[in-house]
């Protein structure tokens, strides 16, 4: 979707980090809305924008060695673990020799290195998928044949020993296909959608039992090829490729499996409805050459080829599919990446379907974007040029296990200068390495422990929290003479007017003042001990709090207590009444990057960057700048700037120190100014995007058609979405 050049979108690649010290703490810590009618910031000089993204996280690239793969088309390209990258099959665009190599690429010593691998070794195929399974083997399915046809055979490739064993399968596999996608979750195999030898588009879904190697029924789902598939939240989803129309397609599809009997377990061979199928399959002819699938290797494909004439599939009746089938087809939004433009990567982390879009040609956007499967919002994480060099071209995308990492594949599109006389993109020659956690990203681990999984406890089963939390909860601040065995106490600076922030004097002393105080949070020993690393430190040396059992952190009383109730609950969960605030959250970055925290930084940061709004966006600036969190700021800013009218009505605006006001200022491009009625209409010229303060709001859709809407006094923006 073509967008404004705002300077706010310039702001994505970067920007010094800020000088603002947090203030010292009293213990030794570990290193570590108006309705306005304009307003709105452009951009005129790249030269900021240039500096700007040199600063902060960037990717780094890395060019390999050894024996580099040719640019392989349609292989399957996986991240296995130990620093380890595995390539097979596919077929090379420039010679369209087909393979079945196996290649192992060590990111430590950046080599590549063909791999001797022995036992079935399957016919060469291309178009199949390979997924990790068991953390130590790949399971391969499908693919096409350098026959043009289409198998559906399963293999299994022990990366310990390198050796092919080819499973004893029960009940008649799916159609042969390829370019389909396929998922392992609790030990079943889902295959969806892909090509027929017909050009003819599945529409289907079943899975394969790998307890019992046994195939499901084969169900009606989605038709398309080249697209994603993952579960997530007891559903499958399904996003992106190409659909029967051959377009490339921005709708998201998902099934329900829990509840559905037919997902619980594999349908029993032999009934009569499956004996017919079964005969109707054996029956038909191969097509092609009728030859069996063999490859250069000589090694037959261990199934049988499965292409069928094109009146066979219109003659079936597809089976309804038990669990229920919904779609969201995405118009337009701000946030959202276009399908018809760039190169799309499309992987799972942390409950979001990340949408990495990668330089096509030289013109193309770029960018790194997630679509939350809670809630269905598109987000904008990072703008293409602080990731992607416009000189590369990438081929792959995988990702570990954790979703923490991601690694592209692929070559730079200018000669090697190594007086070889190598064309461009001849070799999977380089690999663009991006830590998704510098980017808000939690990771899958860390994302299902912040999901409630374990009920609270009968004293507490109207608790948000969960398991020991919820228990744990209730003692939380409350007196020791409440009996709740409270042993320590703390104090923060006061941030609000109800509290006793009368001035006290030092111990000792009657006359000297010192800066008042909060009121007290009464916590425990123990639960401080177990659970803040700088607090067992600071115990197991015996320092003065050892002695006195009172602390001072001289950070906002609400931060303060938020940080601590966060000790005791392991959330940081937004809650009406005990969650909290995005303010308590930007004041707990700041504690987490204080006590070299990680995982508390990563949910704080994960948090403010999803839940970012208009009134807190620049206290959550302030806090980022602080904490050193280059990405947060960045965003943060961006924000700020694309909605500065209604920003600098805020009270979190006013509440900046001068030196913060003047260097978020400093934010927007040297050459920035700011337009607003009749003259933003004309720079607008007729190009689509919502005017802050604006009062209308013009979207253009993936169709190129610009829809006009009153935006009224609503700050939320119009996701453009159909739900079917």
């Amino acid at each position: 979707m073509a967008q404004p050049a705002f300077a706010a979108n310039a702001l994505l690649a970067g920007n010094p980090t800020s000088s603002a010290s947090t203030p010292p703490s009293a213990v030794t810590a570990p290193p570590g809305s108006g309705n306005s009618n304009n307003t709105f910031l452009m951009t005129a000089s790249p030269v900021r924008n240039r500096k700007a993204a040199s600063d902060g996280y960037k990717p780094k690239i890395i060019t390999t060695v050894g024996a580099k793969p040719a640019c392989l088309v349609n292989a399957s390209v996986n991240y296995v673990g130990d620093d380890l990258i595995y390539a097979f099959g596919g077929f090379d665009q420039y010679t369209d020799e087909v393979y079945n190599h196996v290649l192992k690429l060590n990111l430590t010593s950046r080599q590549w290195q063909l791999v001797d691998n022995y036992g079935d070794i399957p016919g060469v195929r291309m178009g199949h998928t390979a997924n990790l399974w068991q953390g130590d083997k790949l399971l391969v399915f499908g693919g096409e044949n350098e026959h043009r046809q289409h198998l559906s055979d399963v293999i299994v490739f022990d990366l310990k020993t390198a050796y092919w064993t080819q499973p004893e399968v029960n009940g008649p596999p799916p159609r042969g296909r390829a370019r389909h996608s396929a998922v392992i979750h609790d030990e079943k195999l889902y295959i969806s959608g892909g090509q027929t030898g017909h050009d003819s588009v599945l529409d289907d879904i079943s899975y394969l039992d790998l307890k019992t190697w046994q195939w499901s029924r084969t169900w009606k789902f989605v038709p398309r090829y080249d697209h994603a598939s993952w579960i997530w939240n007891g559903r499958i989803w399904i996003f992106g490729g190409i659909n029967e129309e051959m377009e490339k397609s921005n709708e998201i599809w998902w099934l329900d499996l829990r509840g559905s009997p037919g997902f619980d377990s594999a349908m029993n061979y032999g009934t009569g409805e499956r004996q017919m199928i079964s005969s109707r399959y054996n029956r038909l002819p191969n097509s092609g050459s009728g030859q069996p699938a063999t490859g250069s290797t000589g090694y037959v494909a261990n199934s049988s080829v499965q292409s069928y004439p094109s009146s066979y599939s219109a003659s079936r009746s597809p089976y309804t599919t038990p669990g229920s089938i919904s779609s969201l087809k995405f118009h337009s939004s701000p946030n959202l990446p276009s399908q018809a433009a760039g190169m799309h990567f499309h992987v799972f982390s942390s409950g979001s379907m990340l949408d990495f879009v990668t330089p096509a040609e030289l013109s193309c956007e770029t960018s790194l974007s997630s679509l939350e499967l809670d809630t269905l919002r598109w987000q904008k994480l990072a703008d293409g040029k602080d990731l992607f060099s416009p000189t590369y071209r990438w081929h792959y995308c995988t990702t570990n296990t954790e979703g923490t990492h991601a690694w592209l594949l692929g070559s730079p599109v200018e000669p090697v200068g190594d007086g070889n006389g190598i064309s461009p993109g001849e070799y999977l020659s380089d690999v663009l390495v991006i830590d998704l956690r510098k980017y808000g990203i939690l990771g899958n681990e860390l994302a299902t422990e912040t999901r409630p999984k374990i009920p609270s406890s009968d004293a507490n089963v109207s608790s948000h929290l969960t398991g020991i939390g919820a228990d744990l909860s209730t003692c939380f601040d409350q007196a020791p003479e409440t009996g709740s065995g409270a042993d320590f106490m703390i104090t923060a600076d006061p941030d609000d007017l109800d509290f006793d922030a009368s001035p006290t004097t030092e111990a000792g002393s009657s006359t000297t003042a010192v800066a008042p105080v909060s009121r007290p949070i009464h916590v425990h020993k123990l639960i401080l001990h177990a659970r803040w690393p700088h607090f067992a430190r600071l115990w197991s040396a015996q320092m003065a709090e050892f002695h006195s059992k009172k602390m001072h952190i001289p950070e906002p009383y609400s931060a303060v207590r938020a940080f601590l109730f966060y000790l005791y609950t392991d959330s940081i969960a937004q809650h009406p009444q005990h969650g909290p605030s995005l303010s308590d959250v930007a004041g707990m970055l700041v504690m987490a990057n204080i006590y070299d925290m990680p995982r508390l930084r990563l949910l704080c940061v994960n948090r403010l960057g999803r839940e970012l709004d208009i009134e807190h966006a620049a206290i959550i600036w302030e806090r980022a700048s602080t904490a050193n969190e280059d990405w947060l700021k960045r965003r943060a800013a961006t924000f700020c700037l694309q909605n500065w009218g209604r920003i600098v009505r805020t009270a979190g605006f006013k509440s900046l120190s001068h030196a913060s006001l003047i260097e978020l200022c400093s934010e927007s491009d040297i050459d920035s100014q700011v337009v607003g009625g009749e003259a933003l209409d004309l720079i607008n010229n007729g190009r689509s995007y919502g005017g802050i303060g604006s009062n209308r709001k013009r979207s253009l859709g993936s169709a190129g058609v610009a829809a006009v809407e009153d935006e009224g006094d609503e700050e939320g923006e119009d996701d453009g979405m159909d739900v079917n």
